[in-house]
């Protein structure tokens, strides 16, 4: 009789009208979203829900006519994703400086946070370059990585050599220090000097500190193409980093650069896919363009060459002996690019009406061959550069891989200043515009999923990077039929357009499409407890 009772007691308790989400919703929220399409950042397809939040938090998601808030945002005909996350980004100068601290056209792109000190360079002093970052505040997040080859200058200057057992465990110490300030990882560029005069054990035992700090390490490869060792054996050499050091490995800004080796990206997936296969944790990033930026001094003087730093580099190029050796060296460096027709000047301040010129312009103008010219070029000063050198298809068959973020590898500078890569203000809406509309390479969800939830779990940004309940508000809400890149290679310094709005922690960034002159953003610290 007692066990019938009980069971009679139950079933009416469950049979009464609780409404659990009426319940969670006597408050009034700070912020409403309503009627987006929600694209949750995992990779699911958009699904129709109204979003309050409280504080800096997403507190719940639904649908209710009874929901109040102090301010409701009507997402009618918009999609409401994760805020965007770049994962390889130069802003930080820019963002340091009190006139770009605001990070308009990043802001513009729908980013609510960049990682900075990419391709080994930057600030080894984390703890500084924070204060120096929040000094005048920030229009976005900010996530720092240890710079490998500013590591290595500090304690080798530009020596060809490997590190004693005493020069090593300071290296060690500079990043342990770092990651204890806060930095998310390593990274490096093996390409460039001095980081290319490191071998690979040297990296492994920088990276296995990174590692004891849940940290990451995000490479610029040695070759991305034929110049030594190959694009093969460069992605295998990161692979080999993460697996020896336990951590996750990035081929950062991945490509297939010059006709050299055009097609490998076939190669390049089958390699990371066998890594992930026996455990290894991998992943890329990738800007959408077919155009990489970098120094002309690095495209085209041959390592050895720059040994010793700019000085000594200088003294090799007015060495007779030595000169005829570099050029040769020079004109296959040049081939490799493309020839100079290939090669665009962004940026030369000893004579600005260069900046946007093809190098074969430039030494038709100075009649001279393209190699005399570029080296009259970088004697005055070290030229940055636009290199158009990669096959669509290969940007297309590396986009379409589950394990590639997005990123744009632009920097942050004065509207108007150079002729720079058109990556700084268009790479996240141009891949929803050009590969998610246009080409059709990749859907629109699958696109944000590689900008939001994919980097946020790389990074072990685990209350970031997706829409639900307790997770930071970081939101970008776009409109799908208005969102395009306006920067061009011959015109680059225009504001992406059809982000309608940026919230960081809740609070505005971008309202109705107009920037706020709050600034909402800081500098995020690794949690490594």
């Amino acid at each position: 009789m007692k066990t019938i009772t009980l069971l009679l007691l139950l079933i009416s308790w469950f049979a009464q009208p609780v409404n659990l989400k009426a319940q969670q919703l006597t408050d009034t929220f700070d912020i409403l979203i309503k009627n987006g399409k929600v694209l949750d950042g995992t990779g699911n397809p958009w699904y129709y829900a109204d979003i309050g939040i409280n504080g800096d938090r997403i507190v719940w998601i639904g649908k209710s006519d009874n929901v109040t808030a102090d301010e409701v945002i009507d997402a009618s005909g918009l999609y409401v994703s994760p805020g965007f996350i770049d994962v390889h980004s130069h802003s930080g100068p820019g963002l340091a400086d009190e006139s770009l601290s605001h990070g308009q056209p990043l802001l513009a792109q729908g980013l609510t946070t960049v990682m900075i000190n990419p391709d080994g360079g930057g600030s080894i002093d984390i703890a500084g370059q924070r204060e120096a970052l929040e000094e005048h505040g920030l229009g976005l997040n900010v996530v720092q990585f240890v710079p490998h080859g500013s590591v290595r200058r500090e304690v080798l200057g530009q020596e060809n050599r490997a590190p004693n057992a005493g020069e090593l465990e300071r290296m060690k110490s500079i990043v342990e220090e770092g990651m204890k300030a806060g930095a998310f990882g390593l990274s490096s560029g093996l390409f460039y000097t001095p980081a290319a005069y490191a071998e690979t054990e040297e990296v492994i035992e920088l990276a296995k500190v990174a590692s004891k700090y849940n940290g990451v390490y995000s490479s610029h490869i040695r070759d991305e193409s034929d110049y030594n060792v190959g694009l093969i054996y460069s992605v295998d050499e990161v692979i080999r980093i993460a697996e020896e050091a336990e951590l996750p490995g990035i081929v950062t800004h991945i490509k297939a650069l010059g006709t050299g080796v055009w097609g490998y990206s076939a190669a390049v997936v089958s390699r990371v896919e066998r890594a992930r296969d026996r455990g290894v944790e991998v992943f890329a990033d990738q800007y959408p363009y077919p155009a990489s930026s970098t120094n002309l001094t690095a495209v085209l003087i041959p390592s050895w060459a720059r040994e010793g730093g700019r000085a000594e580099m200088l003294n090799r190029l007015d060495d007779a002996e030595l000169i005829d050796d570099i050029k040769v060296e020079m004109e296959a460096n040049l081939a490799r690019r493309g020839g100079a027709e290939s090669i665009q000047i962004a940026s030369y301040s000893p004579d600005r009406s260069y900046e946007g010129l093809r190098l074969s312009a430039i030494a038709d103008q100075m009649g001279e061959n393209p190699i005399d010219a570029a080296l009259n070029l970088i004697k005055e000063r070290n030229p940055q550069i636009v290199s158009f050198n990669m096959h669509e298809d290969d940007v297309a068959r590396f986009m379409k891989q589950p394990w590639m973020m997005t990123s744009s590898d632009g920097g942050l500078v004065e509207m108007g200043e150079g002729v720079v890569h058109p990556r700084n203000y268009g790479s996240f809406p141009r891949k929803i515009s050009k590969y998610v509309k246009e080409n059709r390479t990749v859907d629109l969800a699958f696109a944000i999923r590689s900008m939001t939830s994919l980097p946020a779990s790389v990074f072990n940004l685990h209350d970031r990077g997706v829409i639900k309940t307790g997770q930071i508000a970081d939101i970008t809400i776009f409109d799908l039929d208005r969102i395009q890149d306006k920067a061009t290679f011959d015109d680059p310094h225009q504001l992406s357009e059809g982000v309608e709005y940026v919230l960081i922690s809740g609070k505005f960034a971008v309202k109705g499409g107009e920037f706020s002159s709050d600034l909402v953003g800081k500098v995020l610290r690794n949690q490594i407890d």
